[in-house]
This record gives C-alpha cells, structure tokens and sequence, in this order.
C-alpha cells in the first residue's frame, strides 16, 4: 500500500495543482453535491481523457474501461458500471471529498482544500483539479453503465 501512495503522490507532483482562483461553493446533501459547481454539465469526452490521464491518478487505483490504457490499477472499485452505481451527486462529492464518506479512504480529496493534513506548501489551499475538471469527469463517469 506505501508503494501505491507514493506513485499517488508522484503523480501530484507532476500534475501539479490546479488553478488557485476562488473555490466554487457547493453544499452537501445527503451522499451527494447535488449542484454543478459549474453551473453547467461538463463535458463527457474532456471527463474521458481526464480519467485516461494517468496525472490525474484515477487510473493509478481503479480500473476503467479505457482499453488503451494498460497496467491500471486494482485498489479502488471498478470504474465500469459507475453511472448505473453513484447518481452524479453522488461522483461529484465523491471527487470533491471521498473522505466525507469514508474517513479511511486513500481517495485524495480532488477539490475541497481546507482541513487536510500534510499538504505541501506549493500545494497548499489549491485543488488537485479545477471546478470544470470535476464536472468533467462525472459527465464521463456517468456515461458508464452496465
């Protein structure tokens, strides 16, 4: 598993993070973030490539249909199915803050900022991704149904 968190910590530091502007305000509900934080859906195609992207780390730790991707990972549940299993509310709080469901989970927290320990100092108060790369994302990931 310390292998598996250095090659997620390997892939921030290249990634970098995303744009520092002001944070979109959202609110919890239930399991999910019910509002776009956006304002507007994303776009499925960019959410594909942003997943295929191994700097973005979701392929480091879950399977996805993206057959020219090998050597994904195996940590974290299949990405298959994901649009047929989680509502976009529900992917959105998950890449936005996956601990706020599981406490133990190894999933960084891809846009909220405060709270987190041992952050570096050049990523500090940045998300991983931007507000349009999350909505991005559950755009594609919703397309995946079973």
């Amino acid at each position: 598993m310390a292998r598996s968190l250095l090659h997620i910590a390997l892939a921030f530091a290249l990634l970098g993070p995303a744009d520092a502007r002001a944070l979109a305000n959202y609110d919890i509900v239930g399991d999910g973030i019910p509002q776009s934080l956006t304002g507007s859906a994303g776009d499925a195609a960019r959410g594909r490539a942003l997943v295929a992207d191994r700097t973005t780390t979701c392929i480091l730790c879950h399977p996805a249909p993206i057959a020219e991707q090998k050597f994904q990972g195996d940590l974290a549940p299949n990405l298959a199915g994901a649009g047929s299993r989680w509502s976009a509310s529900q992917l959105r709080l998950r890449l936005v803050d996956a601990a706020r469901l599981n406490p133990a989970t190894i999933m960084p927290s891809y846009y909220r900022v405060e709270g987190l320990e041992r952050v570096g100092v050049a990523f500090r108060d940045k998300p991983i991704l931007n507000a349009e790369q999350i909505e991005d994302i559950v755009a594609y990931l919703a397309t995946l149904r079973e």
